[in-house]
């Protein structure tokens, strides 16, 4: 997806910085940071593939996660990103409560969230239509209850991609740029 005439953002030199692409299933974490890690030339990790087959088994059976079953997993996380000091990473994760972000941000260096945002009937029609996922789209109403929106004294954005992936490529991007020159919001 990257165009050739696109200047790629480029991490800061002095400190790892580790993006955490958030929001709940369905609402194109992994396409958005597929995307920035190819531009930024990060490592980049799928939360889903971190879980426990003990989580993923009670997903697949309907049954939401407890905050006992999330705690080793961002654990599990935070010392992923933690190990990647080159630049940074790139991790997709629907870090659905203020509290899983604080495990995250525990992480070496600087840990900025993006958290994308879809309007809950186009989020209901893309799992709908999804296949080959263990999370079931019976599980959306428990992410959306779930889920506490960024504080302001959290490091990160929120971005709407109920236009096109551009839209939402080209507006991550700006904020990552305005985020290193240091005009965060």
């Amino acid at each position: 997806m990257t165009s050739p005439d696109r200047k790629p953002i480029r991490p800061r030199p002095d400190a790892p910085r580790h993006l955490v692409v958030m929001g709940v299933s369905g609402s194109g974490k992994s396409t958005l940071a597929l995307e920035l890690a190819d531009r930024l030339g990060l490592p980049m990790a799928e939360a889903d593939e971190f879980h426990p087959p003990e989580n993923i088994e009670k997903m697949s059976q309907q049954i939401p996660l407890t905050d006992e079953d999330r705690w080793p997993w961002l654990r599990t996380l935070r010392d992923w990103m933690s190990e990647q000091t080159a630049g940074g990473s790139i991790i997709t994760c629907s870090a659905l409560r203020r509290s899983y972000r604080d495990v995250l941000r525990e992480a070496h260096g600087q840990v900025l969230f993006l958290h994308v945002t879809v309007d809950t009937p186009r989020l209901t029609g893309r799992l709908a239509h999804r296949s080959g996922h263990f999370m079931p789209a019976s599980l959306l109403d428990s992410q959306l209850a779930t889920l506490e929106a960024l504080h302001a004294d959290e490091d990160g954005v929120v971005l709407s991609n109920d236009g096109s992936i551009e839209d939402l490529i080209d507006a991550a991007s700006a904020w990552l740029a305005k985020s290193e020159e240091g005009s965060l919001r």
